[in-house]
């Protein structure tokens, strides 16, 4: 048998699977924020100065409603302040 079906019989609940998509855009940190790269930066950066280039390579917090959160980034929880 499928070691994962054991788990699956013996907990009785089953652990739901992260979207890979939001996985691979987002990242959580350990506080709960959720970071993601800011967009406008792939092309047409010849002509953007170098401040603007290097403010769009640091990560941008992203909201997110509680219901996304559960549904594409389970297992992540919201520290409480």
């Amino acid at each position: 048998m499928d070691f994962r079906f054991l788990l699956f019989l013996d907990s009785g609940i089953r652990a739901m699977k992260s979207n890979k998509s939001y996985t691979k855009r987002f990242r959580v940190t350990k506080n709960g924020k959720i970071l993601s790269r800011k967009p406008r930066q792939n092309h047409f950066l010849s002509k953007r100065s170098r401040d603007e280039k290097l403010a769009l390579k640091t990560p941008q917090e992203t909201v997110m409603s509680q219901r996304s959160r559960r549904r594409f980034l389970p297992r992540t929880k919201k520290k409480a302040a």
